[in-house]
């Protein structure tokens, strides 16, 4: 099988001295990402920044809640509310432990659930005051500030700094923030979360929480729409993991078959049962594979892994990553020729479609609400498969890949020129 060459990405063009520059206060040179913990989120953003060329020139704060014991029942509550209760808590819990004469409470380092494994060293906690004056003094020397963020945790604090600082801020918010969009510059967010307002799913809804449910109007000119969900795969990225992972992938038997296994969601629910039916369909296109390669995400139940584990862990063709060395996701993007992805997950699903490369789900029928607006759409488009356990893997197929975080950086490029502001990477 030859390999495929890339066109090469066109050279960028050579700076102007800053003298020519015009006002800097019209000049964007740095970026503020604002994330909630989820790794999905903070993706997305970077991602964003990324192709807006800032990859180097951001700073990431983190909105983080409390976490354990009944924490973990208390995520439906505002984080500033949720903060509050849980320092109420623990006064409780000492004076209670010094009653008892018990030791008091020991200040515990953060998980890796909370980026321990990112650098936290790097990360700093989102408070309000100090990102505005931050703001206001990196207008005062290197110009206007753009500020990403993702997720329902971070939309107080992104809303607060538009208000506060609105001349010296382009505000970017990803994920549907659910009311009052003018809070913000711009709202990226996928088509299908408009899906409560089609006709479909107002079928769906009972008349009388039909107002209860968001989006509650049509998305107005601060909406960017998406396809999928932004993230960092590009053409630079999938080239330095196709050198970096070269000698663990380039001796494979092709093709190599990537197996990408989410986990259960709200809308997506799923266990055992629907492991049991991959591994049968896997069984029967193994003839067709050269190799296959099956990783999981965090989210992955143990039982499922389990009973991959159990069923495929000794079939010669089959690599199962054990969650315990290096992730080699990257590698897989770079050099799988086709992918079968569970469809609990749109970020990876979106992440595999920016290659071009055949993309197979499983178990879009157990999923419901705007995921399978997500899943209609992208069939539509030609760009995925049903995995059935019927196909050639051999065949090659092709579509325009997904390029939903170039095209928002685009708009974004775009709205800062209307505002008379432009990026300087």
């Amino acid at each position: 099988m030859r390999p495929i060459r890339l066109t090469e990405p066109p050279s960028p063009t050579m700076a102007k001295a800053e003298i020519f520059e015009g006002d800097v206060y019209g000049v964007i040179r740095r970026a503020v990402v604002i994330g909630n913990g989820s790794s999905g989120s903070e993706n997305q953003c970077i991602g964003l920044v990324q192709a807006l060329g800032l990859a180097d020139k951001h700073v990431l704060y983190r909105v983080t809640r409390p976490r354990g014991g009944i924490n973990d029942w208390l995520h439906w509550l505002p984080v500033s509310l949720h903060k509050k209760l849980d320092y109420i808590m623990t006064l409780i819990g000492v004076y209670t432990r010094i009653l008892m004469r018990s030791e008091g409470r020991k200040l515990m380092p953060l998980s890796s659930e909370n980026g321990g494994s990112q650098g936290l060293s790097c990360i700093l906690e989102a408070d309000l005051k100090h990102i505005v004056s931050t703001v206001r003094e990196t207008y005062e020397k290197d110009g206007p500030l753009l500020v990403v963020a993702s997720g329902r945790d971070t939309i107080t604090i992104t809303s607060s700094i538009r208000r506060l600082v609105s001349e010296n801020v382009f505000v970017v918010q990803i994920q549907h923030p659910r009311l009052r969009l003018n809070r913000f510059d711009m709202v990226i967010t996928p088509h299908h979360d408009y899906y409560p307002l089609t006709p479909l799913a107002q079928e769906q809804v009972p008349r009388f929480i039909r107002k209860w449910i968001t989006p509650r109007e049509p998305p107005d000119q601060h909406v960017v729409l998406t396809v999928g969900a932004l993230h960092q795969i590009d053409f630079a990225a999938l080239r330095s993991a196709a050198s970096a992972w070269h000698d663990v992938f380039a001796p494979l038997p092709k093709p190599l078959l990537v197996v990408n296994i989410g986990g259960p969601t709200s809308c997506c629910r799923y266990g055992v049962d629907l492991a049991k039916q991959l591994v049968t369909s896997l069984l029967s296109v193994l003839a067709s594979c050269g190799s296959v390669r099956i990783s999981f995400s965090d989210r992955t139940p143990e039982k499922v892994y389990n009973v991959i584990v159990k069923e495929l862990g000794d079939n010669p063709k089959v690599y199962i990553w054990d969650r315990q060395e290096t992730n080699p996701h990257m590698g897989h993007l770079a050099w799988a020729d086709a992918f079968v992805v569970t469809a609990d997950s749109v970020s990876m699903i979106s992440e595999v479609c920016s290659t071009g490369k055949p993309v197979y789900v499983i178990g879009t029928e157990r999923c419901k609400w705007k995921y399978s607006a997500f899943h209609k759409s992208l069939k539509e488009r030609g760009v995925i498969r049903p995995f059935t356990g019927t196909e050639d893997i051999s065949e090659s197929w092709s579509y325009p890949p997904l390029n939903d975080t170039a095209e928002a950086a685009t708009r974004v490029r775009e709205e800062l020129a209307k505002r008379g502001w432009r990026i300087r990477p």
